[in-house]
């Protein structure tokens, strides 16, 4: 399979190549670092020389200009051709070698391609359910989940590595948070790696169930969504919309089940996680989490979610009659209808 990897691996770095512009610099330059830190297979714990990364980065950069045109390429395993977003079916020749792929598209319409050894796979309801470990070829971007239909990767390697990302910022800092209140619930302090494997496995179980809200509000919104989001402009309207999918994803499925669970370390990640724009446009669930702080109690959490549930779904509705009135130019009509109707 080694070879199928450097495939996928290509067409990660096609990928890369077109669409690495759309970070900011700032943003851009973590990317590559975490990323650097993958491919040497590097531990957290080991500091990185800048002058490495620098030396790496010029060169990767010089590989991207060498391919930003090349188009992707469909795969080959075992002189057999599979198309390379056709994930299930590639997925049924791979399962006998305990390995999973995913070929789909994330932000801005990006292609995104991982290939990861599989840890475990499992039916929850009429979803399918892969859980993978090491990764053997993946994006610049690599987010901890994704789905798509009624399949759902968990990356536990990319989930590990951003918790990390997130003890390091919190190293960054020294007021009390909603960050520091889930690292406290583990021992980073004394034991790191040991911590990071606890809290790693706490949250696939919130990472699963924000996909499985992912795909709920697909059937929800329809296949016009993902038409909105390839055609809006980058603008806050396309944050918005984004915002508004988390908000109904996250009241169909990820608020419940952390509610029902009331565990602390993971109600905490969850707010800490919570976007500028999620916090913006959506200030009581700031304020349920206050007085769950204060009083331990769930009760306010579980008045809020059906009501913002029902809101979110109506502002997407509008946002979608929006998009069909006045179609790439709506971003300015979106922005306007979500700041008039904060929640």
């Amino acid at each position: 399979m080694k070879d199928l990897a450097q495939q996928v691996q290509l067409n990660c770095h096609i990928s890369d190549a077109q669409y690495a512009g759309n970070y900011t610099l700032c943003i851009y330059l973590l990317k590559m670092r975490e990323f650097y830190r993958w491919e040497s297979q590097l531990p957290f714990t080991k500091s990185i020389k800048n002058d490495d990364v620098g030396q790496w980065l010029t060169q990767r950069e010089a590989l991207w200009d060498d391919i930003d045109e090349q188009p992707l390429a469909n795969l080959q395993i075992n002189g057999e051709p599979y198309d390379l977003f056709d994930s299930e079916k590639i997925n049924q020749r791979l399962e006998s070698h305990q390995l999973v792929y995913s070929g789909g598209y994330g932000l801005y319409g990006k292609p995104v391609f991982f290939l990861g050894e599989l840890l475990r796979k499992e039916q929850q309801d009429d979803y399918t359910l892969y859980i993978t470990g090491k990764e053997l070829a993946r994006d610049l971007a690599a987010p901890p989940g994704m789905a798509l239909n009624k399949t759902v990767y968990i990356r536990r390697e990319s989930l590990r590595r951003f918790i990390w990302e997130k003890v390091e910022e919190s190293d960054w800092h020294t007021q009390e948070n909603a960050l520091s209140r889930a690292l406290d619930c583990y021992n980073f302090k004394d034991q790191p790696e040991q911590a990071l494997e606890k809290m790693t496995d706490n949250e696939v179980n919130t990472v699963l169930h924000h996909e499985i809200g992912e795909i709920q509000a697909g059937k929800i919104l329809g296949e016009i969504w993902e038409e909105i989001l390839v055609n809006l402009p980058p603008s806050q309207g396309e944050i918005m919309l984004r915002a508004v999918r988390d908000n109904i994803a996250d009241m169909l499925s990820t608020l419940p089940e952390l509610v029902n669970r009331n565990e602390p370390a993971q109600m905490h990640f969850y707010f800490a996680n919570l976007s500028s724009m999620r916090k913006v446009i959506f200030p009581s669930l700031v304020t349920a989490y206050t007085d769950w702080l204060t009083s331990h109690n769930t009760s306010k959490l579980n008045e809020l979610i059906p009501q913002a549930r029902d809101h979110w779904i109506n502002m997407a509705e509008q946002m979608i009659e929006l998009y069909r009135k006045h179609n790439e130019s709506a971003h300015t009509y979106m922005e306007s209808l979500i700041n008039d109707n904060t929640f």
